[in-house]
């Protein structure tokens, strides 16, 4: 079936105003598919200015034909100079071999091994599991883009990015060899319980909690910012007698604060809050609280009540 001229036209014209377009599901801060993810993980690292991207779940029209476009028929798809360059799969192989670097006048990618450290009983129990897999195998290590860092066992990789420590072989891509720089992988059996722990110097760090007392304080001082965010119904019946911020207008305006500004999260009990002290953490916000026991506790100390 012949392509639409009208719709031929509003892709073209698309391809002619951009020289980068991603037709994906999703957006680049919010992608609806695994294979869009992967794909918007590369682009947004190469192009953190930013480029055209398409969201396909909202343009019925435009999702089948640009399959059609293209001959291409899979989600997403890459186009540079209004020429296709294919989907994710495509682009990661580009990306790690620097071509698509090259393509887009870039410098090659660093490809030195990451600088990390992997304490002695780390290393006794990565080469036990290694051994026991039948060889072959190496430590793959992969960080997101909010220093989220997970292991797992992987064959051998000639092409990845790869540091040999003690014996053990840790590979990882490109992409992640700079988030692995300073990281320590150790085993730990205590009241942590009993495992692999990955200390991430770049990740943002843990949510803390706080008193309501220390809360008031510190707002008051003019040193934290509290955010409560509870609907206006539910704040209408209990209310923290501070300076607050909420969510009624979106999160927009709290998230484009300084990454330094200490925040501290609020609600009935403390389980919204702490959720909410996550997703500003996770932007990159270092200094995150959540008020213990939420406005409950926060109403045991206005009455005097030495709860927390």
């Amino acid at each position: 079936m012949s392509l639409d001229p009208a719709l031929r036209s509003r892709i073209e014209t698309l391809l002619q105003s951009n020289r980068v377009v991603l037709f994906m599901k999703g957006a680049p801060d919010a992608p609806q598919c695994g294979f869009s993810a992967k794909a918007v993980g590369v682009l947004n690292a190469l192009l953190p200015q930013g480029y055209a991207h398409v969201n396909v779940l909202a343009d019925a029209e435009i999702r089948e034909g640009i399959k059609q476009y293209g001959n291409w028929p899979t989600i997403p798809q890459l186009y540079i100079d209004g020429e296709l360059v294919g989907g994710s799969d495509i682009v990661e192989q580009l990306a790690g071999s620097g071509e698509l670097h090259g393509v887009l006048g870039l410098p090659a990618p660093d490809r030195s091994p990451p600088q990390l450290t992997i304490t002695p009983a780390a290393v006794e129990m990565l080469r036990g599991a290694i051994a026991n897999a039948g060889g072959g195998y190496a430590v793959q290590l992969d960080i997101d883009g909010r220093h989220n860092a997970r292991l797992q066992l992987a064959p051998t990789d000639a092409n990845a990015v790869a540091v040999e420590v003690d014996g053990v072989r840790v590979q990882t891509d490109w992409l992640q060899a700079r988030r692995a720089d300073g990281i320590t992988i150790d085993w730990v059996d205590d009241e942590r319980g009993r495992g692999l722990v990955v200390h991430n110097p770049h990740a943002p760090p843990a949510v803390k909690t706080i008193t309501p007392a220390e809360t008031d304080a510190r707002v008051r001082a003019g040193a934290l910012r509290l955010v409560d965010v509870r609907p206006t119904d539910e704040r209408a019946l209990a209310a923290a007698p501070v300076a607050f911020d909420s969510f009624d207008h979106g999160t927009d305006a709290l998230e484009a604060l300084p990454k330094d500004t200490a925040l501290a999260f609020l609600c009935h009990h403390g389980g919204r809050s702490q959720q909410a002290a996550e997703h500003f953490r996770n932007l990159g916000f270092r200094e995150v609280y959540n008020v213990i026991g939420g406005i409950d506790a926060w109403a045991d100390f206005d009455a005097g009540i030495p709860k927390y």
